[in-house]
């Protein structure tokens, strides 16, 4: 019988809650043309990152993977000398992506749909 009132008292205070949530609820509607606000900011913000990721985010990028060519490069050289065998895999990859990176700015604008 005690867990007949207890469930009862779970089912009556979720329902109370219930009850109180949709009472006190207010439903927001939002003034004005609200896509036409966010398309503008869009439009405003679009030289903004073209600008942010051309002249800073490319170049770090490009600094980052020069560094890492270089590092690469000279491991091989190292185990080159002690195994008689380079690898031309890493550093190939390596000299690609930065390739891809370096010319990168003057493609990727019109896929994205800059």
């Amino acid at each position: 019988m005690e867990i007949l009132t207890k469930n009862k008292r779970w089912i009556l205070c979720a329902a109370f809650v219930l009850l109180l949530m949709t009472a006190l609820s207010v439903t927001a509607f939002a003034a004005g043309d609200v896509a036409g606000a966010i398309q503008n900011t869009w439009n405003s913000a679009k030289s903004e990152i073209k600008s942010v990721v051309n002249n800073v985010v490319f170049p770090v990028v490009d600094t980052v993977l020069a560094i890492m060519l270089f590092v690469k490069l000279g491991t091989c050289y190292f185990d080159y000398r002690k195994h008689g065998q380079f690898e031309f895999i890493a550093p190939a990859i390596l000299f690609g992506c930065l390739i891809f990176t370096l010319s990168a700015p003057t493609f990727i604008w019109p896929i994205v749909g800059f």
